[in-house]
C-alpha cells in the first residue's frame, strides 16, 4: 500500500492539544487550512515534550547562524481547544524536523507507526514507501507560537508530589519516599 503523506504548507493552524482529564489523556498534533481540512495524529507527552524542546533549539540555531530574522520567544495565542471532531489518523512513532533555507521555514513530520522499525532516511523523504506521515512546513514566528502552546499544555497534567515529584492523582498516591504511605 502507498504511502500517505498530509501535507500543510503554512497551516492556518499548527498546535499540540489533549483530550481527557489530567491522568487520562491523549496528546495529539493537529494541523488545519483555511479550506477546513483538519488532520490530527496522536503521540505520547513525552513527544511533545521532545518537539517543543528540540524546536525551540533549532530556531535558536538559525538565529545565530543564519540571516534570518527569529522572533524571541512567543506567548500563547491560541488557547483553543483543537478542532472537533479529533479523529486520530494514525498514532506517531517517530519525528523529523529541519529547516527549510530557501522558504524560511520549520519543516516537521511525525511518522506512523508500522509494523517494521521506522528506517531512519524514510522521515523527511518524498518517497512513495513507507508509513503514513503528517508534513507541516510553518513559519518561524508559527514555531514559536507552537512551542509555547505545547509547553503550556504539557504543564497542565496533574501536580507533582513535593516529596518524589511523581503525579499526584486527586485521591493522592502512594510515595515511594514515605515508604508506601498514601500522601
Amino acid at each position: 500500500m502507498p504511502r500517505q503523506v498530509f501535507t500543510f504548507d503554512r497551516p492556518s493552524r499548527f498546535v499540540a492539544g489533549t483530550v481527557g482529564q489530567p491522568g487520562d489523556r491523549t496528546f495529539y498534533l493537529q494541523a488545519s487550512d483555511a479550506a477546513g481540512r483538519t488532520v490530527s495524529v496522536a503521540l505520547e507527552k513525552s513527544q511533545v515534550q521532545v518537539l517543543a524542546d528540540r524546536m525551540s533549539e533549532l530556531l535558536d540555531e538559525v538565529a545565530t547562524r543564519a540571516s534570518v530574522v527569529v522572533p524571541p520567544d512567543a506567548d500563547v495565542d491560541d488557547l483553543a481547544p483543537l478542532t472537533a471532531p479529533v479523529d486520530e489518523e494514525f498514532r506517531v512513532a517517530a519525528m523529523g524536523l529541519a529547516w527549510d533555507g530557501e522558504s524560511a521555514a520549520v519543516v516537521v513530520e511525525a511518522v506512523a507507526a508500522g509494523e517494521e522499525p521506522i528506517e531512519e532516511d524514510v522521515i523527511l523523504s518524498d518517497s512513495d514507501e513507507g508509513p503514513d506521515a503528517l508534513r507541516v512546513t510553518i513559519t518561524p514566528a508559527a514555531a514559536r507560537a507552537f512551542v509555547a502552546r505545547a509547553r503550556r499544555v504539557i504543564s497542565a497534567g496533574r501536580p507533582s508530589c513535593p516529596l518524589c515529584s511523581l503525579p499526584l492523582d486527586p485521591s493522592g498516591h502512594v510515595c515511594p519516599r514515605q515508604n508506601g504511605y498514601r500522601r
